[in-house]
């Protein structure tokens, strides 16, 4: 009777929740404000990192090492009062079947936050409704950082985090303003999450999972059939971008990549990669230094 009473209590304490999915630093930079000893901006980096680290985002029960590894690194550019005008740096990475190494998922930039906060706000994600800025930015990554490791385990494998992520776009677009509408070819994070969800991009998707599963993380026992399989994907990026040229998710990518595919691209088995290059040049002409340092 002890046995089943404890069964039911544990059942009642634990049974409905679940562990958290992400292992992130925050680091918050205020020194353009010229108010850096101001206990506001140690108190909001505390609380971000543990609303991080501490909620639960999904129904899934992550190990300690599955959790994603991830950072938000915020620049205060001005402060006065509960007005904060900010931009924040988001990273995060997965594992490589078969090594120690770490490959970034994403690594992008957002020039449009800006957010109020004050030092006793709790910062509580609801999905349904909106709560501030600053919990909806930091939420929306999270939620495109849990899709894209999804994509890069399985073809679209992210939808349903990349769908939660729309659901914050929309309940934050009447509300907070900057950052949140559709931007032409710009950056936002509508066009962030629209051009994800996007058939127009299926491509896109494919060559994300093509990347990863068939390229990175074979590398450690076929490396020449690992490199084979990541010029194809970056062929495929290149059809992405002669029906979109210069896309959001394009740029992301290769913000996010090219110092790995250089790397790559210089390393294993010498194939013929002229081609690769000429795409490369052509999808993101902003890292030519890197492709000028590709040798073969």
């Amino acid at each position: 009777m002890r046995k089943i009473l404890f069964s039911i209590l544990t059942l009642l304490i634990f049974g409905s929740t679940y562990s958290q999915e992400f292992n992130s630093t925050v680091t918050i930079d205020a020194r353009q404000t010229g108010q850096t000893r101001l206990r506001i901006f140690d108190i909001l980096e505390k609380s971000l990192q543990e609303f991080i680290n501490q909620t639960a985002f999904t129904n899934k029960d992550y190990s300690e090492l599955q959790k994603i590894d991830c950072s938000f690194f915020i620049t205060i550019n001005s402060y006065d009062s509960d007005r904060f005008q900010a931009n924040i740096q988001v990273q995060a990475s997965r594992p490589i079947f078969g090594s120690t190494i770490k490959t970034p998922i994403i690594n992008v930039k957002d020039q449009d936050f800006n957010f109020s906060y004050t030092e006793s706000q709790p910062l509580i994600y609801d999905v349904n409704n909106y709560q501030s800025n600053l919990v909806s930015v930091v939420s929306f990554y999270l939620y495109t950082i849990l899709g894209l490791e999804a994509d890069s385990f399985s073809l679209n494998g992210g939808d349903s985090y990349h769908e939660t992520a729309r659901q914050i776009v929309n309940a934050a677009q009447p509300n907070a303003g900057a950052g949140w509408q559709a931007a032409g070819v710009g950056f936002s994070r509508f066009n962030l999450n629209n051009d994800i969800l996007s058939q127009n991009f299926a491509q896109f998707r494919q060559a994300f999972y093509d990347y990863h599963i068939k390229g990175l993380d074979v590398m450690h026992n076929d490396t020449r059939k690992a490199k084979e399989n990541i010029l194809e994907s970056i062929a495929l990026l290149k059809a992405v971008n002669d029906a979109r040229p210069n896309s959001v998710l394009l740029r992301l990518f290769f913000d996010t990549k090219a110092g790995e595919i250089q790397q790559i691209l210089n390393g294993g088995p010498k194939m013929n990669i002229a081609q690769t290059k000429e795409y490369l040049y052509r999808i993101a002409p902003v890292h030519n230094n890197k492709w000028r340092r590709i040798k073969y």
